[in-house]
């Protein structure tokens, strides 16, 4: 009688935790398992125990492939999230900061537009043209213009909701201090935006971190690869190297593991926190 009472009470979270368990460790760990295996071994694609564990062998090999090519590759997808993510919350909560103060029509316009950012798919053609008469095609500066375009609609919803929860009291007070508008935003806003600015950051980062398709396109060239197009390395079409493969989705995936899992309470804070407050 106990049981049947434990198990209608918490069959739902066992449900849930199986349901992750195939979705999300599954999957991580046959990845695991293949960039561990030797090159054979991994060509069987199985899900199966490594005969011979050969993960650190195939982690350094991934590391020093093509003269250190992986490492070149982490330094340009870092500098490219670091560049993305701090312009993306400087002006999506400048943005917001207008938008959630202004009740007027051109912040109705404003919105307008930053819901089409979220529904409308963006153009690669004319974004290569207009990158390539700016001088700006081929580079990371370039590149990263092109993110803070993608991302900032998403985080500009995150702040906008985020900064109805505070008292429009504070600008005031600030104002009547004598506190110029960016001032008040600087000094008063931007800091109670910390869960907010968390959020987008940590979405943001491993979103373009893990960009694929950006690069691909607007970042061509063997010196500016990212971390995402170092697959290419190991596969082609007459030969592939699934150990390395996956040993390089393994890095590849280490650095926004780690980011995620250091801020997973921040991040939630964040997104619930407008919902709940505003």
């Amino acid at each position: 009688m106990r049981i049947q009472k434990l198990i209608r009470r918490y069959w739902v979270d066992v449900v849930s935790l199986l349901v992750i368990g195939v979705v999300f460790i599954v999957p991580f760990v046959f990845v695991l398992l293949t960039a561990s295996k030797t090159r054979q071994d991994a060509a069987l694609l199985t899900f199966s125990w490594p005969k011979e564990f050969r993960l650190i062998e195939n982690l350094r090999e991934v590391m020093t492939w093509g003269d250190n090519r992986m490492v070149r590759a982490l330094w340009n997808s870092t500098l490219l999230t670091l560049g993305s993510v701090t312009l993306i919350v400087l002006f999506s909560a400048l943005v917001a900061f207008v938008m959630q103060r202004r009740a007027d029509r051109l912040a109705a316009v404003v919105g307008s537009f930053m819901l089409a950012g979220l529904i409308i798919p963006p153009a690669v053609v004319p974004t290569i043209f207009l990158l390539q008469w700016l001088g700006l095609y081929k580079t990371l500066v370039g590149l990263i213009m092109v993110e803070v375009a993608y991302s900032m609609p998403f985080a500009i919803l995150i702040m906008r909701a985020f900064m109805g929860s505070i008292p429009r009291e504070l600008d005031e007070a600030a104002v009547i201090d004598g506190a110029s508008p960016m001032r008040v935003f600087f000094s008063v806003i931007l800091p109670l935006l910390r869960p907010a600015i968390v959020t987008v950051v940590v979405t943001s980062s491993v979103t373009i971190f893990n960009d694929f398709v950006g690069p691909l396109y607007f970042l061509p060239g063997s010196e500016n690869v990212t971390a995402p197009l170092t697959l290419f390395s190991f596969i082609s079409q007459f030969t592939s190297q699934w150990n390395l493969l996956f040993a390089d989705v393994v890095v590849i995936t280490i650095i926004p593991l780690i980011v995620f899992i250091f801020f997973q309470r921040q991040l939630v804070s964040g997104m619930m926190g407008g919902a709940i407050k505003g």
